[in-house]
């Protein structure tokens, strides 16, 4: 008697702490941590987790980083940059004339078509004018 009871103490020291951990966990999954009346269950993975996140062109993130220049700084400090990238990474000169235009319009909505008019020059072929002359 003494061995069986020794052995099912030993299972249930083995077994209880897992069974305790798991509804504990599944508890706390099943808690209204956001307060609204949805029915919400948190889950521990997604399908979607392996799926990698498409990276940007760098020509994308150009634009974007020189965009945010000409908000926070002004429209000829873009330019500047914008020519200082194309040099040191020559690979840029075939969008250097897109990127110059959408720097134009975005000139434009910053400043005013006449301001904005002020900040050209003869980066990337005057696509600078160009994008402030269409957004006019």
């Amino acid at each position: 008697m003494t061995h069986t009871a020794r052995r099912i103490g030993r299972t249930l020291a083995l077994v209880l702490p897992v069974v305790l951990v798991l509804s504990g966990t599944l508890a706390v999954t099943r808690v209204n941590w956001a307060g609204s009346n949805e029915s919400q269950i948190l889950t521990a993975s997604s399908e979607n987790v392996s799926v990698r996140a498409k990276s940007r062109a760098p020509q994308d993130v150009l634009r974007d980083a020189l965009l945010i220049e000409l908000q926070e700084k002004d429209a000829g400090t873009a330019l500047t940059h914008l020519q200082r990238e194309v040099e040191r990474r020559p690979s840029l000169a075939q969008h250097c004339m897109s990127i110059a235009r959408a720097l134009g319009r975005a000139a434009v909505e910053h400043y005013g078509p006449v301001k904005a008019q002020s900040y050209s020059r003869p980066v990337c072929d005057t696509s600078f004018a160009s994008g402030v002359a269409q957004e006019r």
